[in-house]
């Protein structure tokens, strides 16, 4: 994401895993990448612009306190922007036979302390953190979908490994098998809303 961003302001990065910063250096050299925790961010109060996150929330465990943090480290005026937050509980998925994917999908993420619903909440949390909601929505139209074979290739790879261990082998192949067949049939619907809000401090 940092690598995308083209400003002549200063761009910073936070992540509580090294390697992910490590690889983050490559592509973002020029941004100043801290290693730390996003519930107690390592910034001084007010030291930013805009502060944002990517598909974080829903993963942070107090999905309140990291907005609030957001918000402590983001200057009067300035703006806190969450991004790319799903909402698995309102995944859809035809043929009918490929909806139990939608539902193990939402389990393996419980079972990993995620709450998959939290894209559907984001212009509460940012009312609760006392942001001032701009705008919030779906990032696209009818939410999230799969058009790409790569696309395909990185969410199979995804579930593959969530359901490891959880579902058999077997299944899942099969289930990948009916699913490529419905996309190449035209007769496959993914739908993963995703959502987006913005607002300012």
């Amino acid at each position: 994401i940092l690598s995308g961003l083209v400003t002549p302001a200063s761009v910073h990065g936070l992540d509580l895993d090294g390697m992910r910063l490590h690889e983050a250096r490559g592509h973002a050299p020029a941004a100043a990448l801290t290693c730390g925790d996003g519930l107690r961010l390592p910034y001084l109060s007010g030291a930013f612009d805009i502060t944002f996150c990517h598909y974080f929330l829903l993963w942070a465990g107090d999905p309140l306190k990291a907005l609030l943090e957001m918000k402590r480290v983001t200057r009067r005026g300035g703006a806190v922007l969450a991004l790319a937050e799903p909402d698995h509980n309102a995944r859809v998925d035809k043929p009918g036979e490929l909806s139990a994917l939608g539902r193990w999908q939402t389990e393996a993420l419980r079972r990993q302390g995620a709450d998959p619903g939290l894209g559907g909440q984001l212009g509460e949390l940012f009312r609760a953190a006392g942001i001032t909601p701009i705008e919030t929505g779906r990032l696209q139209e009818g939410g999230g979908t799969f058009h790409s074979s790569a696309d395909r290739d990185l969410e199979w790879a995804v579930l593959e490994s969530d359901l490891a261990g959880a579902v058999p082998t077997e299944e899942l192949g099969r289930l990948r098998l009916l699913d490529e067949k419905a996309w190449e049939r035209g007769e496959r619907v993914l739908i993963l809303p995703t959502y987006f809000a913005w607002g300012k401090v």
